[in-house]
This record gives structure tokens, sequence and C-alpha cells, in this order.
């Protein structure tokens, strides 16, 4: 590699262009090294004797409680009337079984929601770790309809 001064008497003036390899080549041989030590304990390993199982997991799909509620404020379990009093004792006993049933709600339109808001706060207060609220999917209405007084839009 050569080195020259600003007016060094050596040619055409300008600056050499070349690429410095030491850096390079030093830190090839560091990642050789390190690679040369690291490589030799990846392969070992530790010979263990598993048990070897025949038997198929048993796949227990969690019991479904059907809780409904119509526009009267009457509530069914599973289809069979219940009353209001006797619902957190039954919600108490679904929370305490293994695996948990899923319990679903399902309410009328017109149900009171205070009502609704009542049997969460039971089922929360019993234990139950989930409960799924069931709808009947349809059309969304209008953002216009939703909201009383609003104007529908001229055809």
């Amino acid at each position: 590699m050569a080195f020259g001064g600003l007016n060094s008497g050596g040619g055409s003036g300008q600056p050499q262009a070349e690429i410095n390899m030491v850096p390079l080549i030093d830190v090839m041989l560091v990642l050789l090294v390190i690679f040369m030590i690291t490589a030799p304990l990846l392969s070992h390993s530790i010979v263990i004797d598993l048990p070897q199982v025949t038997s198929q997991q048993v796949k227990e799909d969690p019991e479904i409680i059907d809780l409904a509620v119509d526009e009267s404020g009457q509530i069914f379990w599973n289809e069979q009337p219940v009353a209001k009093d006797e619902l957190p004792a039954r919600l108490r006993e679904i929370a305490t079984r293994q695996p948990q049933p899923d319990l679903r709600l399902r309410a009328d339109r017109n149900t009171r929601y205070e009502l609704l808001a009542e049997i969460m706060g039971d089922a929360t207060r019993a234990g139950v770790k989930g409960l799924g609220f069931v709808t009947t999917p349809g059309a969304t209405k209008p953002a216009a309809d939703a909201l009383p007084g609003a104007e529908q839009p001229a055809s």
C-alpha cells in the first residue's frame, strides 16, 4: 500500500483508492474462532427414553346452558321456566362444575336492560367465567334510523 504526501514527487498527484483488507480479515478470523468453539456445543444432546402412550386423548365438549328472558321478564333455564330468586343458586351450581358449562343469554328485543344487568351481575357473583350473548344476524339499519327524530333522506 502506498502512502504519499500532498506534494510528493510520485506522479499524477491524484490520491490512490485502495481497500484496506486488514480489518475485514481480523473480523473473519474472530468469527471463525467463535464458530469453531460453539459448533461442538450445538451437537451435544442427552438421550432420554420417553414413555409411549397408546390411548387417544378424550375431548369433552362443555355443556351449553341456554338462559332466555322474554319480553315480560320471565326467565327460562334450558327452555324450562325458573323463578328469578332461584337463578343465583343455579348459577353457583354451574360455576363449581369442571369443566364449567357455557352460559348463553338470549333476550327478547324489548326486555328491560335492568333485568339483563341483574342476571349478568348474578352470574359474575356466582363465579361464572364465560357468558355469551345470542343474537339473530340481520340487516343493519342505517344510522339515520337509529336516532329518534332523524329525518329520512328524500328519494
